[in-house]
């Protein structure tokens, strides 16, 4: 992340002399994995969880959610091989669900004022065969791909 994922905005600094920051976890799909097992053994749920943060793009202005941690959900769907709508095959799509759903939720989360750590989104399933449970971690391009490093 361009930022490191360090945030002074959204913190109380009172007292403080303005010096807080916000880190994301050190591990992020393993506080997902926490949070998810604790949401099924007290509330009897199996949900996905994921941790998202507000991400730049290159040559793009604004500010969209991605997953910066994520279980009990695919974060990467590979669609290479699969067919499109008039039969072709596709041969690059990779496909980002929990990217996607972390940007569908940041649009409630706001990126200001508006105070609401967290959303519960319904009615998005999947199908584990096709797309895989996968971690977050498995978003993140190999250096040899990396076209910006």
């Amino acid at each position: 992340m361009a930022n490191a994922g360090i945030d002074s905005s959204n913190i109380d600094q009172n007292g403080s002399e303005n010096n807080k920051v916000l880190l994301l976890p050190r591990y992020p799909d393993d506080t997902c994995q926490l949070y998810a097992r604790e949401l099924r053994n007290k509330l009897g749920v199996n949900i996905g969880v994921i941790i998202n943060d507000s991400f730049g793009r290159p040559w793009r202005y604004g500010a969209i959610g991605v997953a910066v941690g994520a279980a009990g959900l695919p974060s990467l769907w590979d669609r290479r091989g699969e067919r499109d709508l008039y039969g072709k095959v596709l041969r690059v799509t990779q496909q980002a669900p929990a990217d996607e759903l972390a940007s569908a939720a940041s649009l409630l989360q706001g990126q200001g004022a508006e105070g609401m750590p967290l959303v519960l989104v319904r009615g998005y399933t999947f199908d584990p065969i096709n797309a895989p449970v996968r971690p977050a971690a498995h978003l993140i391009r190999d250096e040899s791909e990396d076209l910006f490093r």
